[in-house]
């Protein structure tokens, strides 16, 4: 695998009945690592242009923009889930059936993009295909449906193929944001954003390579 470079721009995508921790919570991770001293950007966006975008929990919040039409393209793209297991109106399935948002996702990782997912965001990765033949995980309810795949199921926590990762469920989120700054930043900045949330990282991080 050719030499990764750190990221520095990282969009989070956002759509109908998202899960709010799947996004937030590496949202302020990220956030918290650039005022630490990480050379890192990060913005909440959609697929398409839209003023507001509503949680699985009700949850109301005015993206930056569409993901397209952000002035710089993100070096990772994360994905959320969110109402894969429930038979939500809007969520990771619709996405799934929809078929644009894995569309987009495919063509930016072929396009040099890492991606990452968290909780059933994993689905709308393995929709896209970039999981196919790669190390992965996703939400416990979902792990029957992510075998059926074309990924290779891994019973972690967080999962670091370089250039695509994968986080199981909700809070998880959280320890894939840390362990992206720790990879990229340093540990010491991990550590002092963690510090900082007061959150007891899990330890839990397979990686391929």
């Amino acid at each position: 695998m050719a030499p990764r470079s750190p990221i520095e721009s990282i969009a989070i995508v956002l759509y109908e009945g998202f899960d709010e921790l799947d996004a937030i919570g590496p949202y302020e991770v990220f956030e918290n690592a650039a005022e630490a001293g990480a050379d890192l950007d990060v913005g909440l966006c959609t697929l398409e242009p839209t003023n507001r975008v509503t949680a699985s929990h009700g949850l109301v919040v005015e993206p930056a923009g569409a993901l397209d039409d952000l002035a710089d393209d993100p070096d990772l793209v994360v994905v959320p889930g969110g109402g894969w297991t429930d038979g939500a109106k809007h969520g990771a399935r619709a996405e799934v059936e929809r078929g644009a948002l894995p569309d987009a996702i495919a063509e930016r990782h072929r396009n040099g993009a890492s991606v990452a997912s968290v909780c059933t965001g994993g689905m709308i990765l393995a929709a896209a295909g970039v999981l196919d033949g790669r190390p992965a995980t996703t939400h416990h309810g979902a792990i029957d449906d992510l075998r059926e795949t074309a990924a290779n199921v891994v019973d972690a926590r967080v999962v670091d193929d370089g250039d695509v990762l994968t986080a199981g469920g909700v809070t998880s989120g959280l320890d894939l944001a840390l362990w992206l700054v720790e990879r990229d930043f340093g540990a010491d900045t991990a550590e002092t954003v963690a510090r900082e949330m007061e959150y007891e990282r899990r330890d839990e991080v397979y990686r391929a390579n």
